[in-house]
């Protein structure tokens, strides 16, 4: 199990992003901000210094992905992309680790552990 985290979320659904907040406050995790709009994400995750971000792709204004890049650039911070687009992450991004919505608890966790190591790899 790891340690519990605070995580940034980047979903331009509030229904799936109030979804995944639940459920990760319920895996022991600490939500710092749900974010739907690249601007705002970068801005939370200067504000916020997340230990970890989950991101969708697409958000209601630019781009999951650009948004983790800009905030990558200031500070790394480890993310799991869940989209509907593994494709078109990965085209972008090989070496993301992807979920594909919709996805199991299990698969959250333990993409979340795969992030989290591949950090202290770093």
């Amino acid at each position: 199990m790891t340690n519990a985290l605070r995580i940034l979320i980047l979903e331009d659904d509030a229904i799936i992003g109030m979804h995944l907040a639940e459920l990760l406050a319920a895996m022991g995790h600490e939500i710092c901000a749900i974010e739907i709009t690249e601007a705002d994400a970068v801005a939370a995750a200067r504000h916020h210094r997340p230990d970890l971000m989950i991101v969708d792709a697409r958000l209601q204004v630019g781009s999951g992905i650009s948004a983790v890049e800009s905030i990558c650039r200031h500070r790394y911070v480890p993310h799991v992309f869940i989209t509907g687009d593994i494709v078109g992450v990965r085209a972008t991004v090989p070496a993301a680790i992807v979920l594909e919505k919709p996805f199991r608890e299990s698969l959250l966790a333990r993409a979340i552990q795969q992030a989290v190591s591949a950090t202290a790899t770093r």
